[in-house]
């Protein structure tokens, strides 16, 4: 199911169909540095994060994270949408590319179509996002999103410090 369209990008639901795509993205050494290790190493694995993620959450929430393609070629790049995790109050913007696909404006144009998408379609009034310290290229995106850094945070069951930044919505 597509969400969301822009000028060179479609976001759509992820499927079961999408494994090979998560298997590859999840595997990306920046995505386990910046984002972690969600223990997907294999099809069956991508398979079950789908389904125990963005399929649940799209059934609780009426959103999640979606499979950001080129309008022009099909080609998946990403995944962006929002998350709602049970440490954080305000529902969340994530995205996660293909280092093929950095520094081309992808990030910014899907994360900013779907803070969109929250305010005026799901009647979000504020959404936040997280990123690690050290994850300048992320932090400069929530920036130009205009989310504000507001603190530095520990979600729960997670060692790790993350900044958080938010939007309020109008």
């Amino acid at each position: 199911m597509i969400v969301l369209e822009t000028d060179r990008l479609v976001l759509r639901h992820l499927t079961l169909n999408d494994a090979p795509f998560i298997v590859e993205l999840l595997s990306e050494p920046s995505f386990l540095r910046f984002i972690g290790d969600r223990g997907v190493r294999s099809q069956q694995d991508a398979r079950r994060y789908i389904m125990q993620g963005p399929i649940a959450s799209y059934l609780k929430h009426g959103f999640g994270l979606y499979l950001v393609f080129l309008k022009e070629t099909g080609d998946p790049i990403g995944i962006c949408g929002l998350l709602k995790r049970d440490s954080l109050e305000d529902p969340d913007v994530g995205f996660a590319f293909l280092p093929a696909h950095w520094r081309q404006g992808y990030a910014l144009e899907s994360a900013s179509a779907v803070l969109k998408y929250g305010r005026e379609s799901l009647g979000l009034r504020r959404m936040v996002a997280i990123t690690s310290p050290d994850n300048a290229a992320s932090i400069g995106v929530l920036e130009k999103l205009g989310l504000k850094f507001e603190a530095v945070v520990r979600l729960e069951g997670d060692a790790k410090e993350v900044r958080l930044f938010a939007m309020e919505g109008t």
